[in-house]
């Protein structure tokens, strides 16, 4: 079987089984806190686990894009070095919300197994939780007795709490579970050794394969486990390493879901695959991290220096190190694969066909950006190394004649041979050079790096970064549990509500409290717009609690506020800002006709890529490859604007089926996750028509008017367009027009303010140029006067003084003057242009030949007296400072140089 019918079969047998299909969610978590990243096939339903969402389908089946790279589940390391680790990997996952439980579970995975993907019993082996006395969580004996109708006992393994209770993090919907783990050993080593006692033991052959975790428990804050509302069946079986089983390869690199990735590396690189361990790894680590990069680019993360960007630049960076180090790819190419993994994936995540251009562009160019660090720190290193080694030899008394590294200096010195901790810790956080690389070139010059100083220096940052994000979420307390979130807001700025449960948060030291109320007219951040604020009011609307923010949490909205209603138990009125969400509207609805906008202008490739929407300017990031020119800005601004003049009434279809609204044209976007039921927001069928959850505008001419303001790049192949409406458009074009007044003014009345300005600007040119040439005139007259202060030492001619000139350029085109009149010339001029001291060193050419003179070095020396540095050429140099009461000492100095 192929990689595409083994998913397939999985599929359709649990369809077959009443399980409902539903789509991938977006590798890249949105409105939870807890993730960065799709780490579980589980983790889209995690709202429906918690019993915080309504259950639409009690089973479904899917295969879903995963990514384990932080946290708690983090393969990275192992990635490429075995033969079944991955960073991006599937999980095919069939899943029971409340309704069926152990016994169907294990049922059905056993007849698919054995009887559809037809492994052999003899080969499975299976594991259940043992229990934990510390928790008291007794054995699962449910699971032991039903296995026990399919699988021998002595195939029956007790596991511990770390192997058979699985938990998603530290905290949240987690139990007991039973692995299925299969033996791909030949039979004649399964004979020699029994594969019971390789189960769970790292052996490359002895695998799990699928996992059939039994939800129970939600784990609290604290620590303890508190009973879920039902009881759920979650089980996850790694894609990849099915196929692996089911082709009979020894490696899950083997198979077909990486061959085409690895043989297209393989033939660029001129390597054969299966030839060198060193080179297989690269190669194996190249294939899966690009798997990880494109998805998660395709998906709306783009690389970047903080959060899920730096986990995704990191990838992507290993990859190209890999690349560099083994296989000799010193240009870029992991970008060249992305066509390859596309038309792999092409019918099962389109996602990447869709974008194809646009993910390549984006890896070509962080690879392009990687390469120049790599030269960089490369350069770095061996500078290092290098200061490093002279300074070893000369403390050493080692014949500087001898090479640093014979065998003979090693022996004496390779103690002393070590990359400082702190250096190392440089080049990777400055730099962003790999600490594994550093390694590397320090091994290959047989040095080591102080790598207890690097883990110091490492630990610091990271202590620093989390005391910068710190967040202290306390549990949840429930007031009325049986009530659930309604939101009005498309309809209603107020309602009449009442506080589900609530939960106390600290960051930075300040105090916050999490509310969810039973009817609630706050929007959530989300799609860019920014949460509603307002206030809780009590019944008698006397006394209130102020919203600050309101955001999406699993699915729940969250009101965030200082304080807490003294009667929690009470009912209340959610009243929102009007203006704040009016304002926030009208920006949001711009959005809308912005980006219709650039694609009649630019484009149909042009694709939202991230927006900001509040109540003072929007902010929208779309994928376009080349500057925005002015004219095309004019051309997309106009049409906005004809669009807020049309005055085009919204039409707004709510709980359409996902399928039917695609089949309509309407414009979705790349990384959101949406239901089987989705909203559309259109403004003119033939104009603007998106999926959207946000609040809008009744008709475009509220808006008012359209005004952009920047145009910017973000990333490769993303650019940026900021801009505003209503009430700030109008300041704007007051602020504007006010300014060009009072230039008329100061201009005279000018009425043609443009040839005014021309003319000022002509006149100001001239006057410089006037200016320049007196200035040079002063310098070619003063080259007479400098020589005066010529002194002869020791068969050189010094000339040490103050020079009083306006700018840099006279300075040393008056040393240059000078040099072409005295032979033997040592020149050191001090000079004080706008406040700030300066230095000027020139030596004639037979003082740097033949005395061994040099400028720059003399130069850095001087610059200590006014507190300052610089350097140049060995015949000319120059420095800077902040002292100049050191400007006299400067003029000292140079000639106590001569005289030593």
């Amino acid at each position: 079987m192929t990689a595409k019918e083994i998913r397939q079969a999985y599929l359709k047998f649990f369809e077959s089984k009443q399980h409902h299909i539903v789509a991938s969610a977006p590798i890249v978590v949105k409105n939870d806190p807890t993730l960065m990243f799709t780490n579980a096939g589980m983790n889209q339903f995690k709202d429906l686990f918690l019993g915080e969402a309504p259950i639409k389908y009690p089973r479904v089946t899917d295969t879903q894009r995963c990514l384990r790279v932080s946290g708690k589940h983090n393969d990275l390391e192992e990635v490429g070095i075995d033969t079944y680790h991955h960073t991006m990997f599937e999980m095919l996952g069939n899943w029971s919300f409340g309704d069926y439980f152990k016994k169907e579970a294990i049922a059905w995975s056993w007849e698919l197994l054995t009887e559809v993907y037809k492994i052999p019993k003899d080969k499975l082996y299976v594991s259940i939780f043992e229990g934990d006395e510390k928790e008291g969580l007794p054995r699962d004996t449910e699971a032991y007795e039903l296995w026990k109708q399919y699988v021998p006992e002595e195939r029956i393994i007790l596991g511990n709490k770390k192997d058979n209770f699985w938990e998603m993090g530290d905290t949240g919907p987690c139990g007991p579970c039973s692995e299925i783990h299969v033996d791909c050993r030949p039979d004649d080593e399964r004979k020699l050794v029994e594969g019971k006692t390789l189960v769970n033991a790292d052996h490359p052959q002895v695998i799990e394969i699928w996992n059939n975790v039994f939800m129970q428990f939600n784990r609290l804050k604290d620590g303890s486990l508190q009973l879920l509302p039902a009881q759920h069946v979650d089980t996850g079986m790694g894609f990849e390493r099915l196929v692996r089983v089911l082709q009979g390869k020894s490696s899950n690199y083997d198979t077909d879901v990486f061959q085409p990735l690895i043989q297209f590396i393989a033939a660029k690189a001129g390597i054969q695959y299966g030839m060198n361990e060193q080179t297989d790894i690269a190669m194996r680590v190249m294939a899966d991290h690009v798997r990880a990069i494109a998805f998660v680019i395709a998906d709306g993360q783009l690389p970047s220096n903080n959060k899920a960007g730096y986990v995704i630049r990191r990838i992507l960076r290993r990859a190209v190190r890999y690349a560099y180090t083994f296989l000799n790819l010193k240009d870029p190419f992991l970008n060249e694969l992305v066509p390859v993994l596309a038309e792999q994936f092409k019918g099962v995540f389109e996602e990447l066909a869709l974008q194809q251009d646009f993910v390549q562009k984006v890896i070509l160019e962080e690879e392009v950006s990687f390469l120049r660090t790599l030269a960089t720190g490369i350069q770095r290193f061996d500078s290092y190394t290098k200061k490093q080694a002279e300074f070893l030899m000369s403390e050493n008394a080692i014949d500087p004649e001898k090479s640093f590294e014979d065998q003979w200096v090693h022996s004496i010195l390779k103690d002393q041979m070590v990359i400082s901790g702190e250096f190392a810790f440089e080049l990777n956080d400055t730099y962003g050079f790999p600490i594994d690389l550093t390694e590397l070139m320090a091994r290959e010059k047989r040095w080591s790096v102080d790598m207890e100083e690097y883990n110091k220096a490492l630990l610091k940052q990271k202590e620093r970064s989390r005391a910068a994000t710190a967040v202290d979420t306390g549990d949840w307390v429930l007031v009325n549990p049986d009530l659930e979130v309604e939101f009005v807001g498309y309809d209603d700025a107020e309602a009449e509500t009442e506080i589900i449960k609530y939960r106390r948060v600290s960051a930075k030291g300040k105090e916050q409290y999490q509310i969810v109320l039973s009817k609630t007219p706050f929007y959530a951040e989300s799609g860019g717009q920014v949460g509603d604020t307002g206030r809780l009011e009590d019944h008698s609307r006397l006394f209130f609690v102020e919203i600050t923010d309101t955001k999406k949490e699993n699915g729940v909205i969250v009101h965030y506020a200082d304080t807490l209603p003294e009667d929690i138990e009470g009912h209340f009125w959610a009243v929102i800002d009007e203006n704040k969400r009016l304002l926030s509207q009208d920006n949001h609805t711009a959005t809308h006709l912005l980006h219709a906008a650039l694609k009649k202008v630019l484009g149909s490739h042009v694709n939202q890529k991230g927006s900001l929407v509040n109540p003072d300017y929007l902010r929208f990031d779309f994928s376009h490859f080349a500057r925005v020119t002015d004219e095309e800005l004019s051309q997309i601004e106009h049409l906005v604007n004809q669009k807020i003049r049309e005055n085009i009434p919204l039409k707004e279809q709510r709980y359409v089926p996902y399928d039917q609204a695609i089949s309509s044209g309407v414009t979705a976007l790349f990384g959101e996750k949406y239901g089987d039921l989705v909203r559309i927001i259109t403004f003119d069928d033939h104009y603007s028509k998106e999926l959207c959850g946000g609040t809008h505008v009744q008709a475009t001419g509220q808006i008012g008017y359209f005004k952009i303001i920047a145009e910017s790049a973000v990333a490769a192949g993303v650019r940026r367009i900021e801009a505003i409406t209503a009430d700030k458009a109008e300041a704007f074009v007051l602020a504007q027009n006010k300014e060009l007044n009072e230039l008329r003014e100061l201009l005279k009345g000018n009425k043609d303010l443009k040839a005014a300005v021309a003319g000022l600007i002509e006149e100001n040119n001239r006057l410089k140029k006037d200016a320049e040439k007196a200035v040079l005139e002063q310098s070619a007259n003063l080259k007479h006067e400098i020589v005066h202060h010529l002194k002869t030492i020791n068969g050189i001619n010094l000339i040490a003084t103050h020079v009083d000139l306006p700018n840099a350029d006279a300075v040393k085109n008056l040393a240059y003057a000078v040099k072409d009149m005295v032979d033997d010339l040592f020149l050191v001029f001090t000079t004080l242009i706008d406040d700030k001291p300066g230095i000027t060193v020139m030596l004639s050419e037979n003082l740097v030949k033949d005395r061994g003179l040099n400028a720059s070095n003399i130069v850095r020396e001087l610059a200590k007296d006014i507190q300052g540095g610089g350097g140049g050429q060995p015949f000319y140099a120059t420095a800077g400072g902040k002292n100049k009461e050191g400007l006299a000492g400067v003029l000292h100095k140079a000639q106590a140089m001569m005289t030593q």
